[in-house]
């Protein structure tokens, strides 16, 4: 990417810039924070759908950060794409994932022999995306990829991620909405004052949902059972260990059987791998226009997808019980935040390896209440949707072809 050290536009840190460390970090850090929510939500749904104990659910959801942070870190290096672009679970992953819990439990099978399975079957059919990117086929299909198919692509992915978003809102509309109104406030209008509301307007308005929700729990305005409600987070921080190394132990739950539950569910996962790669092409448009880069090339496209399908393939060696993939919501904080260093992304693929090695810290992340994780959803999704839209400046609308 030539010229990408230069500031362009209103990009304050673009791609080939090199903040100090201390803020990296701390950029970084707000990284983790706001890929955090559709993070620990995977593992939760995939978890609870197995029947994992707490203390496995909890190794799970440690398990599958760490994944994120090895793929990150591979996807900004030269084998990747080179795009600060965060990589973790994705919900593509979850249809074919019950499928296989389904057929796993239909012969009796206990929770650790479905994640087995579902681990082996991420693991083998992440050899179809390995080939398809590193092949340079599915970076050659770029050219049928015109802005018409581009701005349909992003504009669905945030509208298709926005309904994930609101119901989280609507579990406690006084919480979410003040969530939301701290983004706003501090993005738009603090942030032309102050350089701080600039650099850190979402780690900030999660920090004050944060507050506000512990406030209410501790001043009994906000009722037990509620989502916003903090007294079970609090308990389990006080409950959880220091530290622990079983996030990084590959095969934890066990080695799989190869049977016919494997061969049909690795099928039955190529579907979720085309998704996710469909995705993705999108996603590298996307954070390269919001990182004023020019537009990624045929050979960035393939190495990107083919970093993605390795991640996947260490996913399944690790049995996060997940897939990997680029986060759309990581995307939007850049058009937040105005940051799109590698540099930060790195920083916070450092940070996703060492936090989940710390479980009292882990568990401190875990108490982010529904909420304001909703609210961040919508805020960012949002953006994304109208990255997508604004693609069509590059089409001529008066010709009918394109409408």
């Amino acid at each position: 990417m030539a010229n990408e050290q230069q500031t362009v536009g209103w990009v304050i840190y673009p791609i080939g810039s090199k903040p100090k460390w201390p803020l990296a970090f701390l950029l970084g850090f707000q990284q983790y924070l706001v890929m955090f929510g559709a993070t620990v939500s995977i593992p939760l749904i995939i978890g609870g759908a197995m029947g994992f104990p707490p203390q496995e659910l909890a190794l799970l959801i440690a398990t599958v950060f760490f994944n994120s942070g090895i793929t990150t870190l591979f996807q900004l290096s030269r084998a990747g794409s080179r795009l600060p672009i965060v990589q973790g679970g994705s919900f593509s992953f979850l249809g074919p994932t019950f499928a296989i819990i389904g057929m796993v439990a239909a012969k009796g099978g206990s929770w650790q022999v479905q994640i087995q399975q579902v681990a082996a079957c991420i693991m083998f059919a992440s050899v179809f995306e390995i080939i398809l990117g590193y092949s340079g086929l599915m970076g050659k299909l770029k050219r049928l990829i015109g802005p018409i198919s581009i701005a349909a692509t992003i504009t669905m992915i945030g509208l298709a991620l926005f309904e994930v978003g609101a119901p989280f809102m609507a579990t406690n509309w006084v919480i979410s909405l003040i969530t939301l109104t701290a983004v706003i406030i501090y993005s738009q209008i603090l942030s032309r004052k102050v350089r701080y509301f600039l650099l850190f307007p979402v780690i900030t308005a999660i920090a004050t949902g944060w507050l506000i929700a512990l406030i209410g729990t501790l001043a009994g305005w906000i009722p037990a059972g509620n989502a916003a409600n903090l007294t079970n987070g609090l308990q389990l921080i006080k409950s959880s260990p220091w530290f622990w190394l079983k996030p990084l132990v590959p095969f934890k739950w066990g080695f799989p059987q190869i049977n016919q539950i494997t061969i049909a569910g690795s099928f039955g996962m190529l579907a979720a791998y085309l998704s996710s790669m469909v995705e993705s092409i999108g996603d590298y448009h996307s954070c390269a226009k919001m990182s004023e880069a020019p537009p990624p090339t045929a050979k960035m496209i393939s190495k990107g997808l083919g970093a993605e399908g390795v991640g996947c393939l260490v996913a399944g060696l690790l049995q996060s019980g997940n897939g990997s993939t680029s986060y759309s919501e990581n995307i939007g904080s850049i058009g937040l935040t105005r940051v799109a260093s590698r540099r930060v992304i790195f920083c916070g693929a450092i940070l996703m390896l060492f936090i989940p090695m710390i479980a009292k810290f882990s568990a401190i992340l875990a108490t982010l209440p529904q909420p304001v994780v909703g609210a961040m959803y919508v805020a960012l999704f949002g953006l994304i949707a109208a990255v997508g839209l604004s693609n069509l400046q590059y089409v001529n609308l008066n010709n009918s072809r394109n409408l």
